[in-house]
């Protein structure tokens, strides 16, 4: 049986076997290259063959290429000029203005949050918390992002400024992988108080003090950066110490 450019499959008589789920073939193909992108099972930089994905995934280019498209949209894959295609590499030369966007999204929206009353979005917000917690508990790098992510989207959508929850889902999307460097300086296993930071975060949106909430987000922001400034200048420390071949 052989698949044609259309995601068709076809038994060996060459009869046409039927047509995949419309999208179906492209979602797994996404969600299978997301992970391994995001867990740096695939390295920055590292070529992304269509011939050779197609192989491995058992089904057409068409899905490949509209999975490879919508990962680039997301800034997880770049395509060169040669046509060739590779995981985004890393841009650490741009960590500090990053940062300086990400922190103050931090704070705005953790504000604005604790500046709504009621129970708008409280639910989202502890229920992400929760899975957070299950998967620092669990030492999963992979469900720690989502979660960490989901977390911080909820705050933002509690907050109420579409803006800004669009600019913070971006930089959130964005740093997933710097995420992932920072969670390996502790080899995956958080300290429990990172999961605390989250939990008196809840509390001050919740009883709505905007300035334990302001002054909270800006400590668990600055630990973040400051963990990963160090993890950076660790490693290029150590590629200085590397002799020229």
């Amino acid at each position: 049986m052989g698949m044609d450019e259309t995601g068709i499959a076809h038994t060996e008589n060459g009869k046409a076997e039927g047509p995949r789920t419309r999208g179906s073939g492209t979602e797994s193909v996404y969600k299978a290259l997301r992970h391994e992108i995001l867990t740096m099972e695939r390295a920055p930089g590292s070529p992304l063959d269509e011939t050779r994905l197609s192989e491995h995934f058992g089904m057409s280019r068409t899905p490949i290429r509209e999975a490879l498209l919508r990962l680039t949209s997301e800034g997880l894959v770049t395509s060169l000029p040669n046509r060739n295609t590779i995981v985004a590499v890393i841009d650490f030369s741009s960590l500090p203005t990053y940062f300086e966007a990400l922190c103050l999204m931090y704070r705005v929206t953790t504000r604005g949050a604790a500046e709504r009353s009621g129970d708008a979005w409280m639910a989202e917000i502890v229920r992400h918390q929760e899975s957070f917690a299950k998967a620092v508990e669990a030492q999963d790098a992979f469900a720690m992002i989502e979660a960490n992510r989901e977390f911080h989207v909820a705050i933002a959508e509690r907050a109420g400024n579409p803006y800004y929850t669009s600019f913070f889902t971006r930089l959130l999307d964005e740093g997933r992988r710097i995420l992932r460097l920072y969670y390996q300086t502790f080899d995956d296993r958080l300290p429990r108080r990172y999961v605390e930071e989250h939990e008196k975060i809840i509390e001050a949106i919740r009883s709505g003090d905007v300035e334990e909430a302001d002054s909270l987000s800006v400590a668990h922001a600055d630990q973040i950066v400051r963990q990963i400034q160090d993890y950076v200048a660790r490693n290029i420390a150590a590629a200085a110490q590397l002799p020229n071949l």
